[in-house]
């Protein structure tokens, strides 16, 4: 009787820098979007810069792989992109009304109860609320998911709800352009759960 030996290698994890190219580009990729948009200028030195800042604290503070965490998605992308280029020239002529007019203008501080309970998402979420004009973010409560917003202009709740509303859609544009499949069905069933319709655009 002959036995017959199958040889298996197991699989090797990357290590060292072939760890660092298979899973932190991402990272880095998302590290110099947020760096733009805290800038609020899209140019070729914030962009080189973010790059760079990316790389150190991604060599610095190695992470975990990532790529079941984020997705792009091109046209996710182009339209978020696109709708942040809008809400920034809006929110600007808000915000130049409001300081142009006479008296001194209405502020509020929302909670906003996020849909997506990936803390990726959430995170983007709170970076692109910050950025655009008019709205600043105080806290991040991570196990409920909620934003602690600081409005300016949102004295009446017709102006609250709105506010509100904007950021809600932004989380939503953030998913479409960076979210796992599995955060695209979490936020579609809770928005077909609550029927809350339009704020895919």
């Amino acid at each position: 009787m002959t036995t017959h030996r199958t040889s298996v290698t197991p699989h090797r994890q990357p290590t060292g820098l072939g760890r660092f190219r298979a899973a932190q580009w991402p990272m880095v990729l998302g590290l110099t979007v947020l760096w733009i948009l805290l800038w609020g200028t899209v140019t070729v030195a914030n962009a080189v810069t973010g790059i760079i800042a990316g790389v150190v604290v991604c060599a610095v503070f190695p992470l975990p792989p990532i790529e079941t965490q984020v997705r792009l998605r091109p046209v996710g992308i182009l339209r978020f992109v696109l709708r942040f280029g809008l809400d920034m020239l809006v929110s600007s002529w808000r915000l130049s009304r409001y300081i142009l007019g006479p008296g001194v203008p209405p502020c509020a501080v929302l909670a906003v109860r996020m849909r997506c309970p990936s803390d990726l998402m959430l995170t983007g979420t709170a970076v692109a609320v910050a950025a655009v004009p008019g709205s600043n973010v105080l806290d991040v409560h991570r196990a409920t998911g909620t934003l602690y917003l600081h409005v300016l202009g949102a004295g009446e709740e017709a102006e609250r709800e709105r506010a509100r509303h904007e950021v809600l859609r932004l989380e939503a544009r953030v998913v479409r352009a960076f979210g796992t499949r599995a955060d695209i069905e979490a936020l579609a069933a809770y928005e077909t759960a609550r029927k809350e319709p339009g704020l895919w655009t």
